[in-house]
C-alpha cells in the first residue's frame, strides 16, 4: 500500500510565469524560505533541493519534464536517516490553465504505507505553495513560517 499527498491551488498567473518561479533558483529562494533546487530541468538530468546554507535537504532525478504543463520528479530525503531509509518518493507537479489563472496540483507519493515523508510533506507543502501564490499574486512572499532542518 502507498502513501500520497495532493494539494490544489489555484494562482492568478500565466502557466509560463509560474513554471519560471518553479523552475527558477533566484525566485524559489524568494517563497521557499531561502531553499532552492538545482536542475538542468531535462529529463534524466539530477535534481536536488538546497537549504540556504547549501546543504541538500532532498535530492533525485527530474523523471518527466513537458514545460509549463508538467513536472515530475524522483525525491528522496537527504538530511533525516528515518525518512532517507524510506528511499525515494515522487513528486508531481501538473499545471493546467483556468480562465486567468493556474490551477496547481503536487501528488506526492511513496511506496510505503504511513510514510514519514509524506506525512513531512503535507506540513511543507501548503507553506511553500501558500507563498509561491502570495508572490506571483501580490509581489511578496509569506513571512518566515518555515524552520528549515
Amino acid at each position: 500500500m502507498s502513501s500520497t499527498y495532493v494539494y490544489v491551488t489555484y494562482i492568478r498567473t500565466a502557466p509560463e510565469n509560474l513554471w519560471q518561479a518553479l523552475t527558477s533558483p533566484e525566485f524559489q529562494k524568494q517563497y521557499w524560505f531561502g531553499m532552492h533546487q538545482e536542475s538542468s530541468w531535462q529529463a534524466g538530468a539530477d535534481w536536488k533541493l538546497c537549504f540556504s546554507d547549501g546543504r541538500v535537504a532532498d535530492a533525485g532525478k527530474v523523471l518527466e519534464i513537458d514545460p509549463p504543463r508538467r513536472l515530475v520528479l524522483e525525491w528522496k530525503n537527504q538530511f533525516r536517516p528515518e525518512m532517507k531509509e524510506e528511499g525515494p518518493t515522487r513528486c508531481i507537479y501538473e499545471l493546467e490553465p483556468v480562465d486567468d489563472a493556474v490551477k496547481l496540483t503536487i501528488t506526492h507519493t511513496s511506496p510505503r504505507e504511513k510514510s514519514k515523508v509524506i506525512e513531512a510533506v503535507s506540513g511543507g507543502w501548503p507553506k511553500v505553495l501558500s507563498s509561491l501564490k502570495s508572490l506571483l499574486e501580490t509581489g511578496r512572499p509569506m513571512p518566515a513560517i518555515h524552520k528549515p532542518a
